[in-house]
Parts: C-alpha cells; sequence; structure tokens
C-alpha cells in the first residue's frame, strides 16, 4: 500500500485570536463571506454572549461557549465540542462544512486551545491545524502588549498577525507597531486590515514559516472582570453615547472593553456598540431578524472589579 497516497480527511482548523477589541469578530465575517462552509466556535469572556449575534447574516453551525475563556474554566468543553461537530460531520452524506474557525475570547492565551488541538490523539487524528491568526490593534494594541501578558501570548503563537483599525491610527502608531511585532513574533507573517479587509486566501493558506513557540514562564491568570446589563428599554444612540462616554473617561486605564446589541425608538433594527482600551467607536446597525426580542445587552470587561459599577451604569442610563 502507497501510504503517501492516502487521503488527509482531516478538518482543517483556523485558530482566531487577538485582544478584547481588536476586531475579531470583522474578521471572521470577512472570512465566512469567502469560506461560508464553516463551522464557528465562538469563545466569549462573561455571560451573555454578544458575538454571535454581530454574525447573523451567516447561516453557519455556530457554538458558543461563554461564561470564562479557553484558557481556564471552558477549556474542558472544547474537547466534547469537537468531538461532536467530527461525530455529526461524518454522520452527514452531504458534508455541511469545510473547515472550523475558533475565536478565542480576548483575554485567552492561545496556547490551551493549539495544545487541546495537537495533543489530544482523538482529535489529532481527525482535525488538522491549519492557522493561527492574531488580530492587534493599531491603536491599542502596543498598550495591551505593555500591560496584559495575554496579548503577548497571542503574538508569540500566531502564525499570522493582522493589524487592524489602521484607518484610525496615525502613521507612527502603525509603524511603531510593525516594529514591535517583528522583534516579538519574527516568523509569523504580518498583514494589515482596514475595517477587517483584508484577502481571506491570505489567512485561510497555510502557514510556511514554523510557529514561533514562547520561551518565557507560564502566563499568569488574568485579573479581569466583567459585567452583563440587560436593557428592558428603548434608549437614543445620542443618551447612551453620552453614557458611554463618561465611563471610557471615568475609567480609561479599568474599563478595557464594552460591547453590546442595544435598541434605540426611532429604528426597529438593532445596533451594534462597540469600544476598547478607552476609545468607543460608532455604531453599527445590524438587520434584523424574527428571533429578535428588543431587550438590550451591554458587556462590560474590566481589569479587575469596579466597586457599584452595574448599579451606577444603570443609573445614570434611567436619566434618560
Amino acid at each position: 500500500m502507497d501510504i503517501s497516497s492516502k487521503t488527509d480527511d482531516r478538518i482543517p482548523v483556523t485558530v482566531v485570536s487577538g485582544f478584547l477589541g481588536s476586531g475579531k469578530t470583522t474578521l471572521l465575517n470577512r472570512l465566512l463571506n469567502h469560506a461560508p462552509r464553516s463551522a464557528v466556535i465562538i469563545n466569549e469572556f462573561g455571560a451573555t454572549p454578544i458575538d454571535q449575534t454581530l454574525l447573523r447574516q451567516h447561516n453557519v453551525p455556530l457554538s458558543v461557549l461563554s461564561g470564562g475563556c479557553l484558557c481556564c474554566q471552558v477549556r474542558g468543553a472544547l474537547t466534547p465540542l469537537l468531538k461532536n461537530l467530527r461525530m455529526a460531520w461524518e454522520a452527514q452524506a452531504d458534508k455541511t462544512f469545510d473547515r472550523i474557525l475558533i475565536e478565542t475570547s480576548g483575554v485567552a492565551s492561545p496556547e490551551p486551545v493549539l495544545d487541546t488541538l495537537l495533543r489530544e490523539r482523538w482529535l489529532a487524528a481527525r482535525y488538522r491545524l491549519h492557522n493561527m491568526v492574531t488580530t492587534v490593534s493599531a491603536t491599542s494594541g502596543a498598550d495591551a502588549l505593555s500591560r496584559f501578558p495575554e496579548a503577548l501570548a497571542q503574538i508569540a503563537w500566531a502564525d499570522t498577525l493582522v493589524i487592524t483599525q489602521t484607518d484610525l491610527a496615525e502613521p507612527w502608531q502603525i509603524e511603531n507597531l510593525v516594529a514591535q511585532l517583528n522583534r516579538l513574533a519574527p516568523t509569523a507573517t504580518l498583514l494589515q486590515a482596514i475595517q477587517g479587509d483584508v484577502e481571506p486566501n491570505q489567512l485561510l493558506a497555510c502557514p510556511t514559516a514554523g510557529r514561533y513557540r514562547l520561551t518565557a514562564a507560564a502566563i499568569p491568570a488574568h485579573d479581569i472582570s466583567s459585567i452583563t446589563l440587560q436593557l428592558d428599554f428603548r434608549l437614543a444612540w445620542d443618551d447612551l453615547k453620552k453614557v458611554l462616554e463618561k465611563l471610557t473617561t471615568q475609567y480609561p486605564q479599568q474599563l478595557i472593553r464594552l460591547k453590546g446589541v442595544v435598541y434605540t425608538p426611532d429604528d426597529g433594527e438593532p445596533l451594534s456598540v462597540q469600544g476598547a482600551m478607552g476609545t468607543l467607536y460608532p455604531p453599527v446597525r445590524l438587520p434584523a431578524r424574527a428571533s429578535d426580542d428588543g431587550r438590550g445587552r451591554l458587556v462590560f470587561i474590566t481589569a479587575g472589579a469596579i466597586k457599584d459599577l452595574a448599579e451606577n451604569i444603570m443609573a445614570e442610563l434611567r436619566q434618560y
């Protein structure tokens, strides 16, 4: 028997990592436009998942792991999920997906995900790690790298680095970040994207360079908290913007990420709200769907706990 002629039926897996607010979901949307026959696993830090709402235009097999990150308490859920996906795939006469895309939590080190894929014998025989992609914000990436070891780990494990939000950054910020990334991950392929616009074939291609490995000690556990607010009332964007801008000014170092989907009085379509590392981004309207319940949800992720944050935010919002 010619072993070299044996067909490799392992399903390719692309892992998308990156620190909070660096544009992972935007990039994932771009990939799904190009490769719609993909199954997606999203891991979010926090009890209420938001990111899957931003993928509403894609009809793909979607699994969500929330309440923690894949580098800690949710890690044990990844193996059975991948096993179930593979067994369902094998039972299908007409395969519904050709690859799997895993979006990790913004505060997760990718190492446990890669370790699961490469060291779990059952999974390694049925899945092939295709590419490890890490997004880095041109505006806040340098700050994240200086403050959070998780961001450094995401860079160090990457096959492909994608600098995002370049349209919002100054040329010197991009130049300095490129130099820093070249020092931290010299073998990684470096790409730049504007609003997630990057050539998908470059992301889905197998990397030619060997994976750069961490040589430092293990990444320490993060001291990051999250709270989720549910809004049973509609709020004008201008009023919500005032509250969110006040928060980013009041807690510039502690409030490292905010995201959500809210409803406004003037439109039936939900509004996607995003912010990170002291910056509030312009909102984006999402297409309405039958399952929308009209309840807004906001997630705030902080470096350490902020006393009475939820109560103070709700008090501010109810003034309008």
